[in-house]
């Protein structure tokens, strides 16, 4: 759940890799840097905080050079501390390189601790800095064959952007988890985690960079490589249902019609008896205007959301029940009172939440409160790149529906079913990840998973 942007052979480089990451900035919140290159050397800043909070005029000014990669950070494997923050630049026997990555690998503390053992120094908890000791000890000619040699050897998800003094590389893992698309900014290359950036920049969408491949860009254009054994796409279904932009277009699709259809097919399978429709905002909309219109209720905003929530607040003394809800969610309780509700929502995970918001639209007056889920119960943690709690914190993998109903103190409780979840995705079911949902990994872990 990170977000990365790249762009090749541009006056500003690293201008549009500011704006490219603007655009990402849902992915990841709690860090954020580039790396740029003059062709004789890299710069790099990085820094704690949000794309706004952390570069200015002047710090971009301090980014010269035609090309540049960036990242923002929502930490999965790794603690929320500098060390830990993307892109990672070293300098290194063969020059000067740049590593940005989005995803998980499964096998990180296998290879670590072998590293380790044979004198490799790491300076981060993170397993991307893996990735650059394998480049740092191979003994291939080009950065191309090093990269290709180094994933070779790692497991999980990844998509990553390279940049050297004179190169830009991205690859993706050859089950395809996580989302790399390919732009244009006139005849700048351009890479992203998803195409909602290229749109903020101007610059034209391409395609997808398809699992297992790897894009080399530099001065002789982009060159396509397929170095992996071809296997079975095992796209993240929940890029479809919560962490993608609703006007990206990923996996053959774009987001908002997907995540419409979701709640479509939500309402054919869970009916309710109402007086209106409640979006949780802002994930729940697309899913909820599905419903709505599928179930033929009226949608009314009966939550609205505080845009202006920062990443840290200043709780009063004496403590207000649900504060941490309050501050972002707001009832229109004139709406509400006396009223039948149902509410959509994207997903549960602890539960605890969608408890609070229940209540808070009971305090308003709300007779019956019905809560719908665009996604199937996730019974099981990700270890591709999604920070979801151990099993033991996921309320679906040891309680029935009915039980987590008299937990939210809902009217009734509903999720999405996953063949109605597949149905969604109908002839391209197969494509995707739903190891959340079922339990059923593509890969084996080490004893740490």
């Amino acid at each position: 759940m990170c977000g990365i942007f790249g762009i090749y052979n541009h006056l500003e480089a690293s201008n549009h890799v500011y704006l490219g990451l603007y655009a990402l900035q849902h992915r990841g919140q709690e860090s954020a840097g580039i790396v740029s290159s003059d062709q004789k050397r890299l710069y790099h800043y990085r820094q704690m905080g949000l794309v706004s909070e952390i570069f200015s005029r002047d710090i971009l000014k301090r980014l010269p050079g035609n090309s540049a990669i960036g990242h923002v950070r929502y930490s999965t494997t790794g603690s929320s501390e500098l060390k830990n923050a993307q892109p990672f630049m070293v300098d290194y026997a063969r020059g000067m390189m740049a590593i940005a990555h989005n995803g998980n690998l499964t096998n990180a503390s296998l290879i670590r601790s072998e590293l380790e053992s044979k004198g490799s120094i790491f300076q981060s908890s993170m397993d991307t800095e893996v990735i650059v000791h394998l480049i740092a000890r191979s003994k291939q000619k080009t950065f191309l064959e090093r990269v290709i040699e180094a994933l070779r050897q790692t497991e999980g998800a990844y998509s990553l952007l390279f940049l050297t003094e004179t190169e830009m590389v991205a690859a993706r893992d050859p089950l395809g988890f996580r989302p790399l698309v390919l732009g244009s900014l006139k005849d700048s290359p351009v890479v992203a985690s998803e195409s909602c950036a290229f749109d903020l920049i101007g610059a034209t969408f391409i395609r997808e960079i398809e699992p297992g491949e790897i894009l080399l860009i530099n001065g002789n254009g982009i060159k396509s490589f397929k170095p992996f054994p071809r296997k079975q796409p095992h796209q993240c279904i929940f890029e479809f249902i919560y962490f993608a932009r609703p006007d990206s277009f990923l996996f053959n699709h774009n987001v908002y019609e997907i995540r419409k259809s979701f709640g479509v097919q939500l309402s054919e399978e869970s009916p309710v008896r109402a007086d209106m429709v409640v979006p949780i905002p802002d994930s729940g909309f697309p899913a909820t205007l599905g419903y709505a219109a599928r179930s033929r209720l009226p949608l009314e905003l009966g939550l609205i959301r505080n845009h202006y929530v920062g990443r840290t607040f200043i709780e009063p003394e004496q403590r207000i029940r649900h504060f941490g809800v309050k501050i972002k969610l707001n009832p229109v309780k004139e709406l509400l009172s006396g009223k039948k509700v149902a509410i959509v929502d994207d997903s549960i995970v602890r539960a605890t939440t969608s408890r609070k918001i229940v209540k808070m639209l009971r305090h308003a007056g709300a007779k019956e409160v019905h809560v719908r889920i665009s996604s199937p119960p996730i019974i099981d943690p990700c270890y591709f790149g999604i920070d979801t709690p151990k099993k033991s914190e996921l309320i679906a993998s040891a309680h029935p529906i009915e039980v987590i109903r008299q937990f939210i103190h809902a009217t009734s409780l509903n999720y999405l079913s996953l063949e109605g979840l597949k149905k969604c995705v109908r002839g391209e079911e197969e494509n995707f990840c739903y190891a959340c949902f079922t339990g059923e990994y593509p890969y084996r872990f080490t004893a740490e998973y």
